[in-house]
Order: structure tokens, then sequence, then C-alpha cells
């Protein structure tokens, strides 16, 4: 009944079906679709699992296509830290190769070395183009969120984009960021989400607004 009522609803409001399908979608389910992440063997996404620099770098380049990018046909670099027997060698080379991610000190890249929010956050926003707000519109934006301070200067412009697109889960009831903790894997799943929902709706915006110039990253 209650479905009768939801499809009759959509239908007299001229909403197409495909779209409202859309929104229904669990973030995780939509990602594991995708194939931009998988479940284990019993199922489980372990949704509260931490974000290793080596699984964004391979998640990165599955969303983005970055193997297409003309930087990364470069020869691949020195990694003492990442033989190619590694298993995110390809992808790490790929997000390094197009500056998508960067590495340490002496050609070190700590594949294993967990990610924080304002890191992911930023580094997924740069792969997907940092919108070149200026600075007054980066405060603005950023303004709304309690912890905002705590964001580091380099990673302002391109938290102020993920967050413009809609791609942070913030805190429910406090609108925190949390740019410091530790990015789960639920935490990257939502930020896909809503990334693949921008390819099925590419803009939120009014019809006379105009989404500012995006550039590649800092």
């Amino acid at each position: 009944m209650l479905v009768s009522i939801f499809f009759a609803i959509a239908l007299a409001q001229g909403v197409p079906m495909a779209v409202q399908s859309q929104q229904i979608i669990d973030p995780i389910d939509r990602v594991v679709s995708a194939g931009l992440m998988n479940k284990d063997a019993t199922g489980n996404f372990k949704a509260e699992g931490l974000v290793s620099r080596a699984d964004l770098a391979m998640i990165l380049v599955k969303t983005f296509g970055l193997e297409r990018r003309k930087t990364a046909q470069k020869p691949d670099m020195e990694l003492p830290d990442v033989p190619k027997s590694y298993w995110a060698y390809s992808a790490i080379q790929t997000a390094l190769k197009t500056g998508t991610m960067s590495g340490y000190r002496d050609g070190m890249f700590f594949p294993n070395q967990r990610v924080t929010r304002a890191e992911a956050l930023a580094i997924f926003a740069q792969a997907y183009g940092v919108f070149q707000f200026p600075e007054a519109s980066i405060s603005e934006i950023l303004a709304k969120y309690p912890d905002a301070g705590e964001i580091p200067n380099w990673a302002r412009k391109s938290i102020a984009t993920a967050l413009y697109e809609g791609f942070v889960n913030v805190e429910l009831g406090t609108n925190k960021i949390n740019p410091l903790k530790p990015m789960t894997r639920g935490d990257i799943a939502y930020a896909l989400s809503k990334y693949l929902e921008r390819q099925v709706r590419p803009t939120s915006l009014p019809v006379d607004e105009q989404p500012p110039d995006r550039g590649m990253g800092r």
C-alpha cells in the first residue's frame, strides 16, 4: 500500500522514477554496485574501518579514471616502501604521477598510513577539481561549521569545495566536520555516493546561478 502511494505521489508531481530511485539508494550499496568499493566475503562492508593512503589511491583511480589522464603515462617513480609486488602499486603510481597525491621525505609514500578526514576529503576534492573560490567565499562556506578552524590552511579551499558539493557527512546535531578524525570507509562511501549522484544530477544550483571556476588542486 505504501509503495503504491509513493508511486502515485511521484507520478502526480511529474518526478521521473529513475531520480526517485537514486534518492533512496543506500550510499554503501551505491558505491559497491558501482564497483568503487567492496564488501568482504561475508558481505560485511566494515563501515567503521579506517582508510589508508593505499586504499585512498585505489578509490581515487577507480572513481575518476586517473589512469586516463595524460600525466599518468609518465615513467613510474621509485618508491622504497611500495614495491611492484604491492597490491596497490599501480594505483599509487597513478595517483602520484597525476599529482592527485603526494609522497613524503626520501621518496616514501607510507601506503599503510591512515588518513584524516581533512586529508582524504581535500585529496578527493583535488581529484574532482577544486573550485577557485576567493578567500571571502571560502571563509563564508567554512563559517557554518564550528570546528572549521581545525582544517589545515593548505586544505581550506579543497574542503570548501567538498562542502559546497555536498561530499562531506557532517556530524548530525553539531554540524561539525571533524577534520582531524580518521577517515572511515563509511565516510568515503558517503563522499563517493554524493559524487555519483552528481553524475545523474550534475548541479543543484538555480538555473540563473553559475558555479565558480574549477581548477586542479593545489
